[in-house]
C-alpha cells in the first residue's frame, strides 16, 4: 500500500513536497516514482529513483523537481520548486523492481494527491 500526501493549490513559482510512505513492501529493495495524470490525459512518468539512489526525471521537470528518499523513515519525496500552471495533475506515487518512467513498469500504486498550480 502507498499513500501519497502533500497536495494542494500552490502559486506558480512557490514550493511544494509530496510524499509517499509504502506499507507492505520491502521498501529499500524496490524503485519508485512519482507519476501524474493531468486532467483527460494519459499518465505519464515525472520522476524515479532506483533502489541505488540513481535518479531520472521527465524534460518538462528537470532542475524544478526533485525526487528523493529516506530509507530510515520508509518515505519517498517529490520536492516541487518553480511549478508552472502545467504542472497541475493528479500525482501519484509508485513502486517495482522495474525502474523507468513508463508507467507500465510500475505495478503497485498509491490513490493519488492532487496538485493545482495557478
Amino acid at each position: 500500500q502507498l499513500v501519497e500526501s502533500g497536495g494542494g493549490s500552490v502559486q506558480a513559482g512557490g514550493s511544494l513536497r509530496l510524499s509517499c510512505a509504502p506499507s507492505g513492501l520491502p521498501y529499500p529493495s524496490y524503485s519508485m516514482g512519482w507519476f501524474r495524470q493531468p486532467p483527460g490525459k494519459e499518465r505519464e512518468g515525472v520522476a524515479a529513483i532506483d533502489r541505488g539512489g540513481s535518479t531520472t526525471y521527465a524534460d518538462s521537470v528537470k532542475g524544478r523537481f526533485t525526487i528523493s528518499k529516506d530509507n530510515a523513515k520508509n518515505t519517498l519525496y517529490l520536492q516541487m520548486d518553480s511549478p508552472k500552471p502545467e504542472d497541475t495533475a493528479m500525482y501519484y506515487c509508485a513502486a517495482d523492481l522495474n525502474y523507468g518512467l513508463n508507467p507500465k513498469l510500475f505495478g503497485y500504486w498509491g490513490q493519488g494527491t492532487q496538485v493545482t498550480v495557478s
